[in-house]
Parts: structure tokens; sequence; C-alpha cells
């Protein structure tokens, strides 16, 4: 892995050492204060590049061409709340997505599958253990959004997100954000509306660089991306870890996400 992460840097490989826990208290520290961290040039130069180029060709010929129109809770709908609130208006998801069983060999999966990483990940969230995930479609996807796509607003689901950007667009494709827009005790419909309506004043914006590795808890921090400009791809690895060993999607969830079984 010393050729392909950048380990003088981040030293994942050196667990237990002043240089690992320094890195670990700041990563976390960022994260208990921004909802995310973003550890720039996290593997080292070139590499993003050759790992964009072994997607490109199966991007081009066998992604699964993902797009939906959806609210921001990618829910049919939510109890309580009439079909024509503000806080319901449809945005529009367009992305293209390879999946982990097409990419056995790459450096996307390597470095998905280095088992420092998700210790150093748990560490910065103080968890006994993260896992990669079983799923064979779903545990790392490469997504690429192309001249006018986008991934639109929306909350995720899961606790935390970890991407490696691989390529970046000519221009667009800015990851954008609303820190806490909801919390577990107040759902805050009133300011999604107004951020759907373009009207939410703290919005930040992350021009991420390719290589960076970003870890963002997007579960009440609203957040998509722009549309692309230009004829280069945005190109991004999706890493999924969780706490338990052996998570799967069900069927039905990979049918709608990658339009098929396995």
């Amino acid at each position: 892995m010393q050729e392909i992460i950048n380990l003088n840097r981040y030293p994942l490989d050196r667990e237990g050492s002043a240089e690992w826990k320094a890195l670990v208290e700041q990563s976390a520290a960022e994260l208990e204060a921004t909802g995310m961290f973003n550890l720039e040039e996290f593997i080292l130069p070139g590499i993003a590049q050759k790992a964009a180029a072994e997607i490109a060709p199966l991007m081009a010929t066998q992604s699964y061409a993902h797009k939906r129109a959806h609210n921001i809770y990618f829910l049919p709908d939510i109890p309580g709340l009439a079909p024509d609130h503000p806080a319901l208006r449809k945005v529009e998801t367009i992305n293209h997505t390879i999946c982990a069983d097409q990419i056995p060999d790459s450096l996307v999966l390597s470095i998905y599958t280095y088992a420092p990483l998700a210790r150093f990940l748990a560490a910065t969230m103080g968890k006994p253990s993260l896992h990669t995930m079983a799923d064979p479609l779903a545990r790392a996807n490469v997504m690429a959004y192309r001249q006018g796509e986008a991934l639109n607003w929306h909350f995720d689901r899961s606790e935390f997100t970890t991407t490696l950007l691989l390529q970046e667009p000519e221009q667009g494709g800015v990851f954008e954000y609303r820190t806490d827009l909801r919390s577990p005790n107040d759902p805050n419909y009133a300011g999604v509306a107004q951020l759907l309506e373009g009207r939410d004043p703290e919005v930040q914006r992350n021009g991420l660089k390719a290589g960076t590795l970003n870890v963002f808890r997007g579960k009440n921090t609203a957040h998509r991306v722009t549309p692309v400009q230009g004829n280069v791809d945005r190109m991004i690895a999706v890493f999924s870890y969780y706490e338990r060993p052996g998570v799967l999607f069900t069927t039905q969830e990979r049918i709608g996400f990658y339009g098929r079984a396995g």
C-alpha cells in the first residue's frame, strides 16, 4: 500500500504511534465541529488518474445509468406532511455507477479493503470497529457525473459516508452542504423548504480535489453535488463501512440503485 496511499502524510500503517494518534485527534475534532473531515492528497500523485483510467472503459460501456426524481428524503411520502408540502419538492439526480463486482482487481477495491483504513475511520468516530460491507455490488461503488448531471439535495440513511474523489470535472460538480439542517428531535420542515427554494444562507461549498478522502456525516446534514459542466466526468469512489459484519442490501435496493439483483 506504500505505492498507493500517502502513508508518510497519513500514517495509517503506524497504528498507535504518536503521529497516528495526532491524525485521529485532528480528524475527530473536525468531524465533531463541522460534520466532516478531508484528507487531501490521501493517495500518491498519479494514483487518482490511474484509478480513474482503470474505471473509464467500464464506465463508458457497462455502467448503470441511475436517473430518478425524488424528494430530499428519498421516500415516497412523510407521515404528517401533505404531498404538496414544499419540504417534499421533487428534484432530479442522474449518475452512472460501477459496482464492486465489476472491478475486483482495481486500485479502488485495494484501498477500500485496506484494513488499517477501516480501523482509522473507527477511531475517528470513537467506534470499537468498522467492517467492510459484505454486499458484492454495494460495498464499494464508483459514480460518474457527466455534462449536466448532478447528485441533488438529500439526507443520507447511513450515519457517515466515505468517498475518494478520482477525477474533477472542468467546471461544476461542487459539493454543497447545510450542516445540521434537522435533528433527531426536530425535522425542521420549514428549514428544508427554505433550502430547496434556494433561500438558506448557511449553505457551504467544498471544492474537493482529486485524491482527497472525504468523511462526512450526512444523516442530518443536507447535501448535493452541483451539475457538472464540460467534457470531463466527475468520478468518485464511495466506500461503505458498517459497525457489524455481513451487511447486505435487499434485492429491491440492489435493483433500485444498480438495475440488477446480482
